[in-house]
């Protein structure tokens, strides 16, 4: 009797763990809803960024829009930190926290495991189009907008097919238009802006 109690139990707990991750699978494949008030800004838009965000070596910039209690933009970060290890010579690379919490530098450095640029203005989201975490804005040396969208199809940033903004960086790098991307590449999938709601 007793371990027929067991057995079931278990049965029970597997299997709503189960079903409770293929649901977050199942939203996480959903796109982030559109907020609103949100305008669009088009590939090849001047974008007039902070001073402090510039390059000071006229470089390509790479926002990093993120959100430490967002779970994609945790699941993206070795995939964030390759980039940034691959592309760091050639192009400056900042980290935009899009949150309504406080954190410090040091705090979001250390969850990044990256010593580079940390800004809490989320007024360059809006700026460059962005509305979700994580995103990537890639802004080119004449400071247009070149790539904004995903990382990534993956959720864990795995598919090298898919990986968007490694795409972008290296179209730019050769000094290449955008390449084709999907469709997916360009629309909102992850944490709703600043409070994570997906």
């Amino acid at each position: 009797m007793r371990m027929g109690l067991v057995t079931v139990w278990l049965t029970l707990l597997l299997s709503s763990v189960g079903a409770l991750f293929w649901y977050n699978d199942w939203v996480y494949q959903l796109p982030t809803p559109i907020p609103a008030h949100y305008k669009l800004v088009s590939l090849g838009t001047k974008i007039n960024l902070p001073e402090k965000f510039l390059s000071k070596n006229e470089k390509p910039v790479f926002l990093h829009f993120y959100n430490p209690e967002c779970a994609c933009s945790r699941f993206n970060k070795r995939h964030f930190q390759s980039l940034v290890k691959q592309y760091g010579k050639d192009v400056d690379f900042r980290v935009v926290v899009l949150t309504d919490k406080k954190y410090t530098v040091e705090y979001i450095q250390d969850k990044i495991g990256l010593e580079i640029p940390v800004s809490f203005d989320q007024s360059v989201a809006n700026t460059v189009g962005v509305y979700s975490t994580p995103q990537a804005a890639l802004i080119d040396q004449s400071q247009k907008l070149y790539y904004r969208g995903n990382y990534n199809a993956s959720r864990y940033c795995t598919e090298e097919k898919s990986a968007y903004a490694r795409i972008a960086l290296a179209g730019l790098l050769k000094d290449q238009s955008l390449p084709m991307l999907s469709a997916r590449a360009m629309k909102s999938y992850g944490c709703t802006i600043p409070v994570c709601k997906n």
